[in-house]
Order: structure tokens, then sequence, then C-alpha cells
């Protein structure tokens, strides 16, 4: 085994607390019968002794562990974390295209509650109480409870091809015993392009259960957390770039330099705050001798999925986070109100990619995801 590969079963190991081996056992002692097999997709996992090639998925099939995981040539390029003690389900590690190493991070400093690729929202009032916490504190605050996590079927067969795989989950947002004031369905589907691209596409149908009211917040809404080695600061030399050609969140890291290029909440010339199409982190890995620059992006559709999204503005920071947020520029006396039974649809893609956004092609990625919704 190379160092590379050895890298790539270490941080799998790492992040799910489980081998590949022992994996594999869980699956053979899966006791499903052939009728239950029946018209399953080989690309699932089973513990076979040749580790299938293109796009294989492995399912935490005995729910001990509420993950599902996607390899490509045996590879690890994704692992979806939905154990019920969490406070949100979250993607991580996801892996580099061509390096292997993760693209996401989890508990890192600054603000260690930051989980790879996640959803949530704080200062969320409902049921007659204030303050519902979805996105940092104690589980005591609030949580986002996978009912159980699978890989999608249609009549009777795994939504799953060499080089793709569709999953699905339902959440419920609860406090503690009380009963949930949200919920939300969930579909991903993973698509490798070639050998530098794959895609996370993003489909959430977020419902209300009972009168909600969503207060100014720089906590929301679906966000990511890279590496350390691609974000520009505190410790990486990583970008962090827009559609429109800005970069970096205030391009001004001298001290009170954020509060001087501020102006009315946005970065006078950096990113944050600022409308766009798509926003990437991107950069060389580090622990690699060769040269290999990494990195990831999200993208917002031109769509709105509510008249408060409009025109949605980014929250970003340079040390490694940044979401398409609304809330954050609520006005503070004009909290948003959503009935009993309101319904917004959220879309997203996720870009991990190898090079700059430009060699990536994101512009045309972005065309096409946007013309798909």
């Amino acid at each position: 085994m190379d160092r590379r590969h050895f890298l790539q079963a270490s941080l799998l190991a790492a992040g799910t607390g489980l081998t590949m081996t022992n994996l594999d056992a869980q699956q053979s002692n899966n006791q499903s019968t052939p009728q239950e097999n029946a018209g399953q997709n080989p690309r699932i996992g089973r513990g076979a002794l040749e580790p299938e090639k293109r796009l294989t998925c492995y399912p935490d099939s005995q729910q001990q562990l509420h993950q599902l995981w996607v390899l490509y040539d045996n590879r690890p390029l994704l692992t979806y974390c939905a154990h019920q003690t969490q406070k949100y389900p979250y993607f991580s590690p996801v892996s580099g295209p061509v390096s292997g190493l993760p693209l996401t991070t989890e508990a890192a400093r600054p603000y260690p509650h930051h989980r790879g690729i996640f959803f949530g929202m704080d200062r969320i009032d409902a049921a007659g109480e204030t303050g519902h916490g979805f996105w940092d504190g104690t589980t005591k605050g609030g949580q986002i409870i996978s009912q159980g996590p699978a890989f999608a079927q249609e009549n009777g067969q795994y939504k799953i091809t060499e080089n793709s795989a569709e999953f699905v989950d339902h959440c419920l947002w609860k406090r503690g015993t009380q009963d949930p004031i949200i919920e939300d369905r969930r579909r991903f589907t993973v698509n490798v392009l070639d050998s530098r691209r794959y895609i996370l596409d993003v489909d959430i149908l977020w419902r209300m259960l009972t009168e909600i009211t969503m207060r100014k917040t720089n906590h929301g809404l679906f966000g990511v957390r890279c590496a350390p080695d691609i974000a520009p600061a505190p410790y990486g030399s990583g970008i962090l770039e827009n559609s429109e050609g800005r970069q970096g969140s205030w391009c001004d890291k001298s001290p009170g330099g954020r509060r001087a290029n501020m102006e009315d909440g946005k970065s006078i010339k950096g990113v944050h705050g600022h409308p766009a199409r798509w926003m990437a982190f991107y950069g060389r890995r580090a622990m690699l001798k060769e040269e290999v620059v990494e990195g990831i992006a999200m993208f917002c559709p031109s769509k709105a999925p509510h008249p408060a999204f409009e025109n949605c503005p980014w929250f970003t920071r340079d040390y490694g986070n940044f979401s398409p947020m609304p809330m954050h520029w609520f006005d503070p006396e004009k909290p948003l109100v959503l009935p009993e039974g309101e319904e917004i649809r959220l879309r997203y893609r996720i870009v991990a990619f190898a090079g700059t956004p430009a060699e990536a092609g994101l512009d045309a990625l972005w065309e096409d995801f946007d013309q798909a919704g």
C-alpha cells in the first residue's frame, strides 16, 4: 500500500470509527434472504473478496452507526454521518479527487461545532418557546435527528450506476422529548464526472410542523467547513473565491481590517455579504511531495426558494466556512414567520475538484445545475 492509499484508508477509519474490514464482516453477518437481495445493485458492498471498480456504496445495513459510504475505484469519496446522538447529520470526510486527502474538517478551531458539509440553524422560535438551537451548543438546545439514511431504490432496484449513487434521509428538528417543530426530507446524488471532479447534488424539502419564527442570525443554513490547508487563514494558504471574481472574505488581514473594509455589513473588497452563483475554497494540498491543487465549491440556484431568500448574500469566513444565508441580513425587528405546513425547497450543488475554479469549469457546471432546477 503506497502512502496516499494508506492516508485514504486511515482517514476513512478515523472518520467513521469502522474499518472496511469490519464493515465487510458486518455485511457478511447480515442475515438477509436471497429474496431480500433480489434486484439489488451489485455495487452495494456485501463484503466481496475482490473490491468493485468504479463507484461502490457501503451502507450501515444494521443501522448501528447511521452512516453511508461512497467509494470510487475502492477509494473513499465521502461519508454521510447521521447517528441519532449527534447535533445534526453531516458529510465528513469529503475527499479530494486526486490527493484523497479531506477537503472538509471536523471540530477545527475556531468554532469547532462546524462539521464538514452540514445543514442547521439557530434562533428559531416555535411552540411558545424561543431560541431553539440547531447549529451549535449542546444537544439539549435542539437536534436534527435522522430517521435512518438509505441508498435510494426505484422498483426494487438501487439507483446506483458505475459513476453515480442516490441516497435519502428524513430528519426531525426537535428539542429533547418535545414534538418536532420542523422536518426535512433530503435527497443526495453523487456523480463522478472524471478523475478530477465529482459533484454532490443536494435537494431538501424543508417543512414547518408548527408556526416558525426565524430571527437574524449568522448560524445557518447549508454550510461548508473546509480543510485548514485550503483555507486562507489562519494556518492555510488557500484562496476563497466567488463566481464574480472576488477573493477573500474581507481581503484585509491586518488588525481591525474587517471593520475598515465593511460597509452596511458587506465587504467592500471581498466576498462576504455579496450575492454569487458559487463560492469555493481551493489551494495547494499540504503533506504531499507533489504539487496538487484541489478545492471545494458550493452552488446556489438563481431562483430563490422563498422571497426572503431573494439575492441571497453569502456569509463567509477566511478560516474555512461559507454558507449562502439570508438570515444574517434580516432586520432584527422583522423576523421571518412561516406558518404551519409551509414548505421550502432548498437546492445546492457541491463540487470537489482538482485545479483552479476556472480549470474545473465551475461556471459551466453551474449553468447545468441551474437549468436542471
